[in-house]
């Protein structure tokens, strides 16, 4: 099949797509609308939901795509190519295991073309307890400023003492510092919220009415910005619990990585959405990954995140420097390029028939 067509130029063309393609498949379609925030065009942002296959499953596929906002591009044309995909749609009858499609969890971010959300924060460590202590992030306090600085770009003495910053350090605790999540910066990066956002709520909504029965689930989130140009890692998403790690490689690969064990492209992150389950759905054994596709090197994709988040910070900056900078985090993390889509999909296609065949036992009433 043609995934290309499929891919989408904006958000609002994505949640049409989406939609139109849910609706010819006579999907079950729920809706979730941000009851305050409109799109970068003025358009209604939501969440919208998917559900085919048989309602009563015991067991669900669950594929969720736009955590990060504008990498939704990636994960949208994937969801709504495996709609349109008459051998995919058909495994999934026969596999009797239900599928739930996600569609931008973060609409804002998708529309605005940012990877954080409304509250400048990242949904993917939003998911933490925020009646305890939120977990330390002293190495990003030590380096905030200097990943955004008061001029961008940014001055030649500022990026000297970050490059001294990481010469000491080294590149993987730089990595770490910076993405692994911190609280204390609201005006920074991979800032985790200082409360549950809206998107955390609507996730934790739809897990406890269309999961939370059943007995299995497997858990697809799709990603972009990590690895090589149009390569699919698997990352492990979950506890820390060396069970559902073996589960995970048994369903889709030993090329399965993890950030516990240093495996992973990702730097060992906190609050991530997949520990939403555990809560919501206590009764429900969960099998999780996020497909990662690679787009650019990483020094890249961080230089294209600081320029975007130091706009966010100054929304006074001369126009076509803005339209510069978010054109740039837009092809930073969605490569519009026919080879691109088309090897993403295959890949998604292989991951989403390998969890149906690995849920299908499970998916026997009895």
């Amino acid at each position: 099949m043609n995934a290309i067509p499929h891919f989408a130029q904006s958000y609002a063309e994505a949640r049409d797509k989406f939609l139109a393609a849910a609706a010819g498949r006579g999907a079950r379609i729920f809706r979730h609308v941000h009851p305050s925030e409109r799109g970068a065009r003025g358009e209604e942002l939501s969440i919208d939901v998917a559900e085919i296959g048989d309602e009563r499953s015991p067991a669900m596929l669950l594929l969720s795509s736009g955590t990060h906002g504008v990498e939704g591009f990636c994960g949208s044309g994937c969801q709504v190519a495996l709609l349109s995909d008459d051998a995919f749609v058909e495994a999934a009858e026969r596999s009797g295991v239900a599928v739930l499609m996600l569609h931008a969890l973060n609409p804002y971010g998708f529309s605005h073309l940012r990877r954080a959300n409304e509250d400048n924060a990242d949904l993917n460590r939003n998911f933490v307890d925020f009646a305890a202590p939120r977990p330390p992030a002293s190495a990003y306090a030590e380096i905030h400023p200097l990943l955004l600085p008061a001029a961008w770009p940014p001055p030649a003495d500022s990026e000297a003492k970050l490059h001294g910053w990481i010469k000491l350090h080294g590149e993987k605790a730089f990595q770490a510092a910076v993405s692994g999540g911190q609280y204390t910066h609201p005006d920074g990066m991979f800032y985790g919220g200082s409360h549950p956002s809206w998107s955390n709520a609507c996730l934790r909504s739809v897990l406890r009415a269309r999961v939370g029965h059943r007995r299995r689930l497997g858990w697809i989130d799709f990603h972009t910005g990590l690895g090589p140009r149009g390569h699919g890692e698997k990352i492990y998403s979950g506890r820390n619990d060396p069970a559902a790690i073996a589960r995970t490689k048994a369903w889709w690969g030993d090329d399965v990585t993890s950030f516990f064990d240093g495996s992973s492209t990702s730097a060992h992150v906190t609050g991530i959405l997949s520990d939403a389950a555990a809560k919501e759905c206590p009764d429900t054994e969960m099998t999780a990954m996020a497909l990662e596709y690679g787009t650019y090197p990483l020094e890249h994709t961080l230089q294209a995140l600081r320029a975007e988040a130091w706009l966010y910070n100054h929304p006074d900056a001369p126009a076509g420097e803005r339209d510069a900078i978010k054109r740039g985090l837009r092809d930073t993390f969605y490569v519009d390029a026919d080879d691109w889509k088309t090897t993403v999909f295959e890949q998604a296609k292989a991951a989403c028939l390998r969890g149906l065949v690995s849920l299908a036992p499970a998916a026997v009433h009895t």
